[in-house]
């Protein structure tokens, strides 16, 4: 924040008299550039934490999730050095809305509580949680005080993904239906970063001049 925001008496108010740090849900479709958004946010000083990441790490090699999911799924879908096997899985959550719920089930009460910590023990005025699902579920929207969605068109989404990943246009589309439609995120957005058809100093002064009004009143 800058020194002239942060004498500004609105902002101070905020940032002192919360009783927790200020929660802000950072979201964005497959695509759209949230994990870049997320790095930039974090060289700005911002203190950030990746559901995504969390969800790997228990699901990992003696991950906390390996046991509940041996018992749920079965042996096959772990591997011989005890990880998910996300390809089986994968496969698996695609085509069997059920085993999507049953694997959510065991892995989300264990990202929660570990982000909760996180949160519990942040010393800073805000902290950023990188939430894929944040607009699909009803339990990650009321753990934030503010929502940031990144943006671009769906054919943006499909063409980045297309070159990153190598995929085919079939299997981001069928990735981006299973997530939350552009509409439904930007109703639920306090704040849009358009991240479409700019370069990345651009995007860069987006998400500073963002994170310095972090503590304005809505």
């Amino acid at each position: 924040m800058t020194s002239e925001t942060a004498q500004r008496p609105d902002v101070k108010a905020a940032l002192t008299t919360a009783a927790h740090p200020l929660r802000i849900g950072l979201t964005g479709g497959i695509g759209s550039g949230k994990s870049t958004v997320a790095a930039m946010l974090a060289e700005l000083g911002a203190e950030v934490v990746d559901a995504d990441a969390l969800s790997r790490a228990c699901t990992a090699a003696g991950g906390s999730a390996i046991g509940p999911i041996r018992l749920a799924f079965g042996d096959a879908f772990i591997t011989a050095d005890g990880a998910l096997n996300r390809d089986r899985m994968r496969a698996l959550v695609f085509s069997d809305p059920s085993a999507k719920a049953r694997l959510e089930a065991i892995i989300h009460p264990l990202v929660r509580a570990e982000i909760d910590r996180r949160i519990a023990a942040c010393g800073a005025d805000a902290i950023v949680l990188d939430l894929p699902l944040l607009v699909e579920s009803q339990t990650w929207r009321q753990r934030c005080d503010r929502i940031w969605v990144v943006d671009c068109t769906p054919e943006t989404q499909i063409r980045r993904v297309m070159a990153r990943n190598g995929w085919p246009r079939a299997q981001v589309q069928a990735v981006m239906a299973q997530q939350a439609s552009r509409a439904k995120r930007l109703a639920a957005a306090h704040a849009v970063i358009d991240n479409d058809g700019i370069d990345l100093p651009t995007l860069r002064e987006r998400v500073r001049q963002l994170w310095e009004q972090r503590a304005l009143p809505l």
